[in-house]
């Protein structure tokens, strides 16, 4: 599990986000929802153990973060993000093998089988098994984020942070990859993963992490965070909800009379 405790975060002395206190259970998956320059990927990067606290602390399965070693901890999370890093001259099947670094010592590194089964599964479950020779340049945008988050399968920890997910990916494989986090929850992980969309969030989410006013708003059920004016207050911008006939609830930003713009798409103002 994580556990989060009073914890401040600043960058260059500005207060970026405080009093944050949650804990996110295993078998859970928690959408991190903000607007731009929130603080949600520097909140991913301090409970991975990659961004100093200004105050506070972070547990990981009940250790302190700041009392474990660097492989100790890449063992315990797993942070998928879309760095770019010089990865072109690999080939896709290497890329994903970087996430068993953390099962070898420094001077232990040759591939084993549990290293090509892990791999195995890990490309298969982002459907990208049939690229494992292409080089990493060549593929698109898309294709990169799948091979991403299958680097951060590979590493098979039980804690699993995600930086938008399914950013450059189309609607059909963003909800294939949203399904694939939703069962990696029911398996027993702590998925943390960072949305622009409230709609998926809702869809696929148990709860959601609202961030806003430079601190944690609600960490809540899905629905709760839509009730009272929590959203509207994250994003500065109004909201309408819609219940589809099949019960399941929709948000919209509220364009304003006279524009000939129509209702926006659900992505408020991320």
């Amino acid at each position: 599990m994580i556990e989060l405790h009073d914890v401040a975060l600043r960058i260059g002395g500005r207060r970026l986000l405080d009093a944050i206190d949650a804990r996110i259970a295993r078998g859970e998956l928690v959408a991190l929802l903000g607007a731009n320059g929130a603080g949600k990927t520097t909140l991913l990067r301090a409970i991975a153990g990659l961004y100093p606290l200004g105050s506070g602390s972070i547990c990981l399965d009940g250790s302190p973060g700041a009392q474990l070693g660097s492989l100790e901890r890449a063992k315990r999370v797993a942070l998928v993000t879309g760095d770019e890093v010089l990865l072109d001259a690999l080939r896709v099947r290497d890329v994903v093998s970087i996430g068993r670094f953390p099962h070898h010592r420094w001077w232990q590194w040759r591939e084993q089988p549990a290293d090509e089964n892990a791999v195995d599964r890990a490309l298969a479950a982002v459907r990208m098994q049939d690229v494992a020779e292409r080089f990493f340049s060549t593929l698109s945008a898309g294709e990169r984020q799948r091979v991403w988050i299958a680097l951060g399968l590979a590493q098979e920890t039980p804690i699993l942070l995600l930086d938008e997910p399914t950013s450059h990916l189309d609607v059909r494989v963003a909800h294939e990859i949203l399904s694939l986090l939703r069962s990696l929850a029911e398996g027993g992980k702590s998925v943390v993963c960072a949305l622009h969309d409230v709609n998926e969030a809702l869809a696929y989410a148990d709860r959601i992490a609202l961030l806003g006013a430079q601190t944690l708003l609600a960490i809540a059920p899905t629905e709760a965070v839509l009730a009272g004016s929590l959203l509207e207050r994250a994003y500065g911008i109004a909201m309408e909800q819609v219940r589809l006939s099949d019960g399941r609830l929709r948000v919209f930003a509220r364009v304003p009379n006279g524009s000939s713009g129509g209702r926006r798409s659900p992505e408020p103002s991320a």
